[in-house]
């Protein structure tokens, strides 16, 4: 299967094992929360008319942050079906260069030797093409506390900065759901360690403000987690972050 439910109206797709981006029903309308990686286009239109709708039906693509894991589909979107793509304000520099413009703590290259994880989700970047896509010219953007009306399932914005400047995570409140991006992953995609944690400093902006954004993830009443990389997390906000603080970053 192409799509997993994960809450009320609510679908998870796992993009070549390595990502994760989830696709919103409200009331007939569509919305993507990322947009995995270039070749999910087709995924998308499978999972969509398995759900009994089509293409057209996608409203709105939203970015919880630029990364090029994360960016994939989204201007095909916007070309081909008419969605508005949405990304925080503060990754605007970001999704204009995305490999320039990509701050992190740590170098890759220790991770590529040492882990399969790490040679894995850079081995589906490449051979998916996200490197070669052209950067994301047409949005609109989002700041934090914002209500995004026009998306399909009204998101929330919350800022959660320090895995890239702008990052957010995105509340859907009637859901009991909170989309945390890489924020807080259950699964680091650089190390294969599995868990609430923090992603690994080869992929992190700023770590003690990725750490600081704990507290307000774990401020969030919802039950249920949804991160860019892992498995869903059903125990709640609160203890979603106290896990990853204890976990920390690789």
């Amino acid at each position: 299967m192409d799509a997993q439910q994960v809450a009320p109206g609510v679908h998870r797709v796992e993009s070549h094992g390595v990502v994760n981006w989830y696709l919103v029903e409200d009331a007939g309308r569509l919305a993507a929360i990322d947009a995995g990686l270039p070749p999910d286009w087709d995924t998308f239109t499978r999972v969509v008319r398995a759900l009994g709708r089509v293409p057209d039906d996608l409203e709105a693509v939203v970015l919880t942050h630029a990364h090029v894991d994360h960016t994939g589909f989204a201007d095909r979107a916007r070309t081909d079906a008419g969605a508005t793509v949405y990304l925080p304000e503060g990754d605007r520099r970001l999704a204009e260069h995305q490999l320039r413009g990509m701050k992190t703590e740590r170098n890759i290259a220790p991770y590529l030797v040492r882990y399969g994880a790490a040679r894995s989700l850079y081995t589906a970047i490449v051979r998916s093409g996200a490197l070669r896509s052209r950067p994301l010219r047409e949005f609109e953007t989002y700041s934090d506390n914002a209500t995004l009306a026009k998306v399909p399932g009204e998101p929330v914005a919350v800022a959660t900065p320090g895995h890239t400047d702008g990052h957010m995570a995105l509340l859907l409140a009637d859901r009991d759901v909170l989309f945390t991006g890489d924020a807080l992953v259950t699964r680091d995609p650089y190390t294969g360690r599995t868990g609430p944690r923090l992603v690994a400093l080869a992929a992190t902006a700023d770590a003690q403000q990725a750490l600081a954004s704990l507290d307000r993830i774990g401020s969030i009443s919802a039950n249920t987690l949804l991160p860019g990389h892992g498995e869903p997390f059903s125990e709640g906000a609160d203890e979603a972050a106290r896990m990853a603080r204890d976990a920390g970053a690789a």
